[in-house]
């Protein structure tokens, strides 16, 4: 991070990004063990806007909030215990959309395909991290077939539909001069 005014501004984008992750992630819709959230359209939105560096330390922050015990995880839950069920693999995950989507991103600019591109990356990355985890949690043998109907399937059309918004809203934002 820079230092001085650029250093404050970091920290308030920063901030922004990670206040803004606790408020989607209380926009839920339960659907099984794994809600569907807007959390991934604000991580979207955050690697695109802030880079790698600063939207992985936003997502940090907001796994580091939710493990000492505030209420910013789906359903208003917070502990460490919650990044030990079976979400918490993909609350990892949204580390690693941070690192791969930005780092795409960086690498081939911010057009609009490339953004999406970036996010699809970064979410089937999520996908196999938090179905994992699932997998790992949830012994009891519950076939693949079973895994992907409850950990990706659903989420699949929804995911897409907030990669579209958040590159596009993105753009919007970056033609304006905001970032």
């Amino acid at each position: 991070m820079k230092q001085g005014k650029g250093a404050a501004t970091d920290v308030a984008l920063i901030s922004l990004m990670t206040a803004l992750t606790v408020v989607s992630a209380w926009v839920s819709i339960p659907f099984g063990v794994v809600p569907v959230t807007l959390q991934t359209f604000v991580i979207y939105v955050s690697s695109a806007l802030l880079g790698t560096k600063k939207a992985t330390v936003s997502v940090l922050v907001y796994l580091l909030l939710g493990c000492v015990g505030l209420p910013v995880f789906s359903g208003f839950r917070g502990g460490f215990g919650v990044l030990l069920g079976a979400t918490g693999g993909y609350a990892a995950g949204f580390v690693l959309i941070t690192l791969i989507s930005g780092f795409i991103i960086n690498r081939f600019g911010k057009r609009l395909h490339v953004m999406i591109i970036a996010f699809l990356t970064g979410t089937v990355m999520c996908y196999i991290a938090g179905t994992m985890w699932y997998v790992f949690v949830y012994l009891e043998g519950k076939g693949m077939e079973g895994v992907l109907s409850a950990c990706v399937i659903p989420f699949i059309i929804p995911d897409i539909l907030k990669i579209t918004a958040a590159a596009f809203v993105t753009e919007a934002v970056r033609e304006r001069g905001m970032k």
